[in-house]
Parts: C-alpha cells; structure tokens; sequence
C-alpha cells in the first residue's frame, strides 16, 4: 500500500514510541506500507525534525530519512492550483494525487480538502486493520 505521511505524523511518531502515529511509522518501517515524497517533502521531514526543540539525533534523523528514501518512492509531483490554508501542505497532497497513493496521513485534516483518502493516522489504522 502507497501513502503520503505528513510531516507531524512522522514527528509525534517519534516523540511517543507508543502512540498512534508510531504504529503508522512502525508499518512503514516493517515494509507493509511505502510512503511516497518528492524533494520537497525530504527536505522538510529533515528540517523539522531536525529542529533543537525535539532534541532527535542526527543519526536518528539519518536513519529514518535514509529508510523513507530506500524503501519509499520518489513521485514527480504535477503543481495543483488549488488555494490552501497553509500553503506548506500542498506539497503532500500534490505528491498524494501525483503518485498511486491510497491515503494521505496527517494530524492536521483541517489543512487539506475534505477528501476520503485524507486520513488521521486513527483512522488509517482503523481502515488498515479492517
């Protein structure tokens, strides 16, 4: 299965080893599902998580980058010109309806269209494990 992990699931996966979002990493990180990303979405997962506030090792981040870059796939991205509320966002969703993704995951559904595919990482285990 093909998804599009945003940003924040990734870090609050990586802050609390036992929450939800860890359980998407964790399925990403055993191979049942791929996440695909493009540079822009690399770069971004790099410069949060890289930020003093979470206190990740660089060779945690390197890691995980690394594992998202081998296991993962690189979409070229068609640009959308649909508004949104928080323009740094876009790049997930242009990625999700680029590529053959079945679901997009964030934390943050508010900052995309109200669409089937675009998931909280609750809901994407629930339908995952259905």
């Amino acid at each position: 299965m093909n998804v599009v992990v945003d940003t924040n699931v990734i870090v609050s996966a990586l802050i609390n080893a036992n929450g939800v979002p860890a359980r998407v990493l964790s399925l990403v990180l055993g191979g049942s599902i791929r996440i695909l990303y493009d540079n822009r979405i690399i770069f971004e997962y790099v410069e949060v998580l890289s930020m003093n506030k979470f206190g990740f090792s660089k060779n945690a981040i390197n890691s995980v980058i690394v594992y998202i870059k081998h296991s993962g796939e690189f979409i070229n991205s068609e640009p959308i010109k649909r508004p949104f509320s928080d323009e740094s966002d876009k790049k997930f969703y242009e990625v999700y309806k680029s590529a053959p993704a079945q679901y997009l995951i964030t934390g943050n559904l508010k900052h995309y269209p109200q669409e089937d595919a675009i998931v909280s990482p609750r809901d994407f285990l629930r339908i995952y494990e259905s």
